[in-house]
């Protein structure tokens, strides 16, 4: 399980890439599903993903974009990465 920092910066870059409104990383939900409930699309979640890159130091392979569901798996998929590096 992801820490609450990684949780935390991950749903702040969610926020500010989409411009959502009305909710902070502390009021979002780690486990909204980002596509059938927020509706962001693959160029949305692309933008993302380059952000997440540039901020954590790893690579995302475009095979594993459709496991990024939520901020949770998202948050649990970088720790990963960073404990391969």
């Amino acid at each position: 399980m992801a820490d609450k920092k990684t949780l935390l910066r991950v749903a702040e870059i969610l926020i500010d890439e989409l411009k959502l409104e009305d909710v902070t990383p502390e009021t979002f939900d780690p486990e909204v599903d980002l596509i059938d409930e927020l509706g962001i699309d693959s160029m949305d979640l692309t933008t993302v993903v380059l952000v997440l890159q540039d901020e954590y130091g790893i690579t995302i392979d475009e095979d594993d974009y459709p496991k990024l569901k939520n901020v949770k798996l998202i948050a649990d998929y970088i720790e990963q990465k960073l404990k391969e590096k």
